[in-house]
């Protein structure tokens, strides 16, 4: 099978997930990919990837590759993340990734604070380097989308240059849906990364 390519040089990603997909793991499988292609990526989260699913991810990288992979806390004052982060993407080299996971609450609109530094963080990184936001995805009560999930405030985030993707899991095992913009990949998750289906 073979390994998922995201192949978004350059792009701002809002990518909503459903719940217990997989989107953390998607995201460290495109950073996996970032540095074997030679680049640095800045990673931004409440928490700290799993160690046990960062291994598996990275198993394939040598040590000195995933020394290019820096990571950070963003729990509290969502400025002074965005401002840390700037500072990183401007001072070290060669930086071709910025990921920010589960950068807002879980459930609720997203806070307008929130949008605006995501929104700054977009006009600011450089031109060639990858943005991807990972955020809990929400179920659509109005009926106007046969999508599983939406991503919230996606048209404030589309107006900002973001791309608007889902993942979702059509049912219970190890199979996947990403749309990215109108393109839908089917993909399987396994210990390694995404492959195609």
């Amino acid at each position: 099978m073979a390994r998922y390519s995201l192949a978004a040089k350059g792009q701002s990603i809002h990518l909503a997930i459903e719940g217990s997909v997989g989107g953390t793991s998607f995201a460290l499988h495109l950073a996996a990919d970032a540095i074997e292609n030679g680049g640095r990526v800045i990673w931004a989260g409440k928490e700290l990837p799993n160690a046990v699913r960062f291994s598996q991810l990275f198993a394939h990288l040598s040590l000195i590759q995933s020394s290019r992979f820096h990571a950070m806390s963003i729990a509290g004052n969502t400025e002074l993340a965005v401002s840390s982060i700037i500072q990183a993407m401007n001072s070290l080299p060669a930086v071709s990734m910025i990921v920010i996971d589960d950068w807002c609450d879980s459930i609720g609109r997203i806070s307008s604070n929130d949008l605006t530094q995501m929104a700054k963080l977009c006009s600011e990184k450089k031109v060639d380097i990858t943005l991807l936001l990972v955020s809990k995805g929400s179920i659509d009560v109005s009926g106007n989308t046969k999508d599983v999930i939406i991503a919230r405030s996606a048209n404030v985030m589309h107006k900002s240059g973001f791309i608007i993707a889902t993942l979702t899991k059509p049912k219970d095992g190890p199979f996947r849906t990403l749309k990215v913009g109108d393109k839908s990949s089917d993909l399987k998750l396994e210990e390694s990364g995404f492959n195609y289906a």
